[in-house]
């Protein structure tokens, strides 16, 4: 249902980590639509990131970095 907010923890917790795995693709799919082969254990770190503000950061890097380290590698 567009616009409702769940009230339980259980809800929003799955409904963050769906959100978060979605993130996680997108910055997948930025790498390898610019070419990248991203190495096993960075697509697994990728992957696995539940931050929501960190994923945002990488997918912003994903559209200028020079490198997928680059990405992953970098403090901020």
């Amino acid at each position: 249902m567009k616009g409702y907010e769940y009230q339980s923890d259980f809800a929003k917790k799955y409904v963050a980590q769906g959100h978060a795995e979605a993130a996680a693709r997108d910055v997948l799919t930025v790498l390898r639509a610019r070419g990248f082969t991203v190495p096993d254990a960075a697509r697994e770190r990728i992957l696995a990131q539940k931050d929501p503000e960190r994923l945002e950061r990488w997918l912003e890097k994903a559209v200028v970095a020079p490198s997928v380290a680059a990405i992953l590698d970098d403090p901020n």
